[in-house]
């Protein structure tokens, strides 16, 4: 691993299950959002605005904003039930989602679609772990970080990059590490070897990053499974998913299969 460490940070959260068994009719999607963000932005501008975001709501900011409990009013998030109010906090966060500086990858399986496809699917998470980091190598060499590779060999070493994740429980985080380590040893699209340490964070760790990339991810899924619904929310982190040749489909919005 190289010494040099990157400009950027990369938060991973995920909506919807990941097992391919009992699939939920309503739902029937695993998302995968990669939060993108330069670590100075982070520091300056994005963890201040969600620290006086919980300030102004809460009194204090150990609440975890969480997109399940937030929707369905639980918890910290009981206050929500009155209209009036939940409105008024949905457009206020919604609005702070628009104006950070962050950029934005979603893999987004259908897992039906996916089941009907292979005899034997693969594990939705670990596919959207390949296509997601895949894209962040394509965003940091857009960056001019990552350098490209010409026929397998690079002329330098590409700063490390951290990739935060939330833990889950001992065995899936080890087979998500082995995963992740596969992956970077060169089991992607261009066989390349990819400079990305994984770092598995505590659920109650209180990150900003996890925090947002949990609450885009469902948006994001919802705008795939019904594409005629409003969608505030989405239309908020539409402008920070990521284009290539101007295209959003299959680089910052990957759809499988």
């Amino acid at each position: 691993m190289s010494n040099l460490k990157s400009e950027y940070l990369v938060f991973v959260d995920e909506s919807g299950s990941h097992t391919m068994g009992n699939i939920d009719p309503q739902y029937p999607l695993f998302v995968l959002a990669f939060f993108i963000v330069k670590k100075s932005d982070y520091v300056a501008h994005i963890t201040p605005a969600v620290q006086h975001f919980k300030f102004r709501h809460f009194g204090h900011d150990q609440v975890i904003l969480h997109e399940r409990d937030i929707r369905k009013d639980c918890g910290d998030f009981s206050f929500l039930k009155t209209p009036a109010l939940k409105t008024a906090f949905l457009d206020e966060l919604t609005d702070i989602i628009a104006a950070a500086p962050f950029r934005l990858i979603c893999v987004v399986v259908d897992k039906i679609k996916h089941k009907a496809r292979y005899t034997a699917p693969a594990n939705p998470y670990h596919l959207g772990l390949e296509f997601g980091l895949e894209r962040v190598r394509g965003f940091l060499q857009q960056q001019g970080e990552w350098s490209a590779a010409v026929n397998g060999s690079q002329t330098r070493i590409d700063p490390s990059v951290h990739v935060i994740v939330e833990k889950r429980g001992k065995n899936e985080d080890d087979e998500l590490e082995l995963e992740f380590r596969r992956i970077c040893d060169g089991a992607n699209y261009k066989n390349e070897k990819l400079n990305f340490e994984i770092v598995f964070a505590d659920k109650k760790s209180n990150s900003a990053g996890l925090q947002l990339a949990d609450l885009v991810a469902r948006p994001i899924g919802l705008s795939v499974l019904r594409p005629e619904q409003p969608n505030r929310a989405f239309d908020a982190v539409k402008p920070k998913l990521l284009l290539k040749n101007g295209r959003l489909e299959g680089w910052g919005l990957k759809c499988f299969p």
